[in-house]
């Protein structure tokens, strides 16, 4: 499985973790704040918006706290400047990573991502050192075990809706589209019953770098030690470890 949707099934497994620490919310209300200030608050009319708010009530985050988190984004109620800010770099094996960071300040920031890279085994790179790996796509995953539908009912759900592609691997379906077909493929699959587990934007690597091994074990460390830094919203790598491999690593 190539590192993007690696990463992303680690993430969810430990899921519960990141919202028991609330790190989860934190990163949804940011997301929130920064949506509304770059698009407005009718989320209508402003499709970050209006997946962030998606998301956010898919995790249960009381309505309060959107409510707050976008009038803070559109003036309405004072807070915090933020920034966003993509770093590149390079983590054990020569994987290429991207962070994405929302920060209000971002000469802190830039010095913390730099030691968090150096101390596991990786190096900050120049922007645009990375970037031209990734391609911005539509990601929606579905568990065979919360769906009926067998995986040609899916394919032919999301073919006639504009998807791209989908990868079947253990019991995820994990489906791919452009940016634009994003919302119409989400919507064809909730109209015919199924259950989605995660949809998002992601930066999606063209190509993969297989590590194993002790670079396998560093690289995951990097992961973890990038996503549980307070900035950061998304972390992309192009890694590719093998199942077996994967789990004698995390038990």
């Amino acid at each position: 499985m190539s590192g993007h949707s690696k990463w992303a099934t680690i993430k969810r497994k430990k899921g519960a973790t990141d919202a028991a620490r609330g790190r989860l919310f934190t990163r949804l209300i940011k997301e929130i704040t920064i949506a509304a200030r770059s698009g407005g608050a009718n989320a209508e009319g402003n499709p970050r918006l209006r997946l962030a708010i998606q998301t956010a009530k898919a995790n249960n985050m009381p309505a309060d706290n959107i409510k707050r988190a976008v009038q803070k984004g559109t003036g309405e109620l004072p807070g915090t400047t933020l920034e966003e800010v993509a770093y590149e770099g390079y983590g054990p094996g020569g994987v290429a990573i991207l962070v994405d960071v929302v920060t209000d300040n971002s000469n802190r920031t830039v010095s913390e991502m730099r030691h968090v890279f150096s101390r596991n085994n990786g190096n900050l790179g120049q922007g645009g050192s990375v970037a031209w790996m990734f391609h911005k796509k539509g990601t929606i995953v579905l568990l065979r075990s919360k769906n009926t539908k067998s995986e040609d009912e899916v394919m032919d759900i999301i073919l006639d809706a504009g998807a791209d592609d989908m990868q079947s691997d253990g019991d995820e379906y994990t489906i791919f589209t452009s940016p634009q077909a994003f919302e119409p493929v989400r919507k064809a699959l909730e109209e015919k019953g199924a259950v989605i587990e995660s949809a998002s934007l992601q930066m999606v690597p063209q190509n993969t770098v297989k590590v194993t091994g002790r670079e396998a074990e560093q690289l995951l460390k990097l992961m973890e030690a990038l996503e549980e830094h307070d900035d950061v919203q998304n972390v992309y790598a192009n890694f590719d470890i093998d199942e077996k491999e994967l789990a004698s690593l995390h038990g």
